[in-house]
């Protein structure tokens, strides 16, 4: 720090010239992008290699997926893919399957997503109610698990 900084804090001068730039965190975005041959592929990584604070760009075809690192806005990220490429894109809608308390609730299992994960609906407000089940709810539903030492001989 030199001379003429320190005397800058000491007096708070704002210099449209000296203000500090907020410097972006480092980001992981992942993004579903329908990816059908090689070509995609490579479209989707161009796009998005030239941005500035991108330090890693990975495609993964078999999961339809994009990963950005860097220090980047992930709506950016977003738009500027779409814009692109023209594809249809959203954001990785899917966690891990451990994630979720109920993986089975309705609008939580889907079908397109890739092994050992599924569709993200406990942060989704339009998600049924069975996906944030009440501790009462999930002591019903877990009575006739084949899972539960306890269950009902009945079944």
């Amino acid at each position: 720090m030199g001379f003429l900084d320190s005397v800058f804090e000491f007096f708070d001068c704002d210099w449209p010239s000296h203000k500090k730039l907020k410097k972006k965190p480092l980001q992981t975005v992942e993004i579903k992008v329908k990816l059908d041959c090689e070509g995609c592929e490579r479209k989707v990584k161009k796009s998005v290699q030239g941005m500035k604070g991108v330090t890693q760009v990975e495609v993964n075809p078999k999961q339809s997926k994009l990963t950005v690192v860097g220090y980047v806005d992930p709506d950016k990220v977003f738009d500027r893919v779409r814009h692109r490429t023209g594809k249809k894109v959203e954001f990785w809608p899917y966690v891990p399957y451990d994630v979720v308390p109920h993986p089975y609730a309705p609008g939580a299992y889907d079908k397109k997503a890739p092994p050992g994960y599924v569709r993200n609906v406990v942060g989704d407000p339009q998600a049924g109610e069975l996906a944030r089940a009440t501790s009462f709810e999930v002591k019903y539903t877990t009575a006739f698990s084949d899972e539960n030492p306890n269950a009902c001989v009945i079944i």
